[in-house]
């Protein structure tokens, strides 16, 4: 049977159960449990190193409002990490190149900002809507315009990770496969491809830690306008 390319993409399914949910829980397990005990491992003070850099860095914009969405948005930044980085793994599944699952993410978000900014501060949240200093014949025509980009973040932030994470999947196995079809009859280009490969990998392990940051952050800022 001849599988394609986009293969990879497809929820994984087993005895005719889907396994997504699994995909989304499973990464869980992976993080080390904090303790109480007053010394820690190495590897729980990396991570609460990283967690407390990452949260200072994520609210030094906000203010004292906005600090009660700390946890969520570290928690949705690791999740996404963990979600990114095992999907680089041979014979793994990302759940975060499904646009469905993305947009299950920043939809919800997006409308919890969007309803604090109504319920905390309705005027200047409306005001975004009309810059100051609008020339009245172009006032209905911004509104309209301001008012599809602000429906429209929520598309770009979903399809925003699930197509950078899905043309580093696809050009990770179009130079896989290339490299392994050349082995045979070209030994020296099929070298050269692999090491184009390893580097290739390497830029994938940051876009992946990137484009989960970026997530965040833009979530952030939408928050930033609304608290």
């Amino acid at each position: 049977m001849t599988l394609s390319f986009f293969d990879q993409f497809m929820s994984p399914v087993f005895l005719g159960i889907p396994l997504m949910a699994l995909a989304l829980t499973l990464p869980w397990i992976l993080f080390p449990t904090p303790t109480a005990r007053w010394l820690n491992n190495r590897l729980l003070t990396l991570q609460g190193w990283f967690i407390n850099r990452f949260t200072q860095q994520l609210l030094l914009p906000l203010n004292v409002g906005g600090h009660k969405w700390a946890t969520i948005l570290t928690s949705l930044m690791l999740f996404l990490i963990t979600l990114n980085m095992l999907g680089l793994l041979p014979y793994t599944f990302t759940p975060t190149t499904q646009l469905s699952l993305n947009m299950g993410l920043a939809v919800p978000l997006w409308l919890a900002t969007v309803i604090v900014g109504m319920r905390n501060q309705p005027t200047a949240a409306l005001g975004h809507l009309l810059p100051e200093g609008t020339p009245v014949p172009l006032i209905p025509v911004l509104i309209i315009i301001e008012t599809i980009s602000l429906f429209i973040r929520p598309l770009a932030l979903g399809v925003r990770l699930t197509a950078n994470l899905t043309a580093g999947h696809l050009l990770i196995q179009l130079i896989a496969t290339a490299a392994f079809v050349l082995l045979p009859i070209m030994p020296t280009v099929a070298i050269l491809t692999s090491v184009v490969l390893f580097l290739l990998t390497l830029l994938e392990v940051a876009v992946a830690m990137i484009q989960a940051y970026v997530f965040v952050l833009l979530m952030s800022l939408y928050l930033q306008e609304n608290v």
